[in-house]
């Protein structure tokens, strides 16, 4: 058996191996459920705070109303054949200033040109922001180098 072949046992806290497969600035898979019980994913830009995802949406798209419907998600980050699930139920905080500043970090996160990064945050700005924590009660690792 390889390390590639082998799942780490859920636990509730993040390896450090785990947390620093997250730092980097991968996309996630959040699944929400809609509300005939049907899956619903979507790739979402997060960052890593301690041992909490922390992730943000304009208000009134599909899954962050699922979540405000019923908070437990599943988030998962990939990159080839490693890969983190993490599974929870998030806190949400809809502070219009707290969500400004955490699409702003997500935004200079994930976008390396800066001009384009201050520009999505101008568009950002005008939008109604809600911001999902995740402290998972639930994560699967596996990863080829930890």
């Amino acid at each position: 058996m390889t390390a590639l072949d082998s799942i780490a046992p859920a636990s509730p806290t993040l390896s450090a191996a785990a947390c620093r497969f997250l730092e980097a600035p991968r996309f996630a898979v959040v699944a929400t459920l809609n509300p005939d019980g049907s899956p619903l994913q979507a790739v979402i830009w997060y960052r890593l705070e301690d041992d909490t995802i922390v992730f943000n949406s304009r208000l009134g798209r599909h899954w962050p109303t699922n979540i405000q419907r019923d908070r437990h998600v599943s988030i998962t980050v990939v990159d080839g054949y490693d890969y983190i699930e993490m599974r929870g139920e998030v806190e949400i905080d809809e502070d219009p200033q707290l969500g400004q500043a955490v699409i702003a970090g997500l935004t200079r996160r994930y976008e390396s040109n800066g001009e384009a990064a201050e520009a999505q945050i101008a568009g950002f700005a005008r939008e109604r922001r809600v911001t999902f924590k995740l402290r998972p009660s639930r994560i699967f690792e596996r990863l080829s180098s930890n």
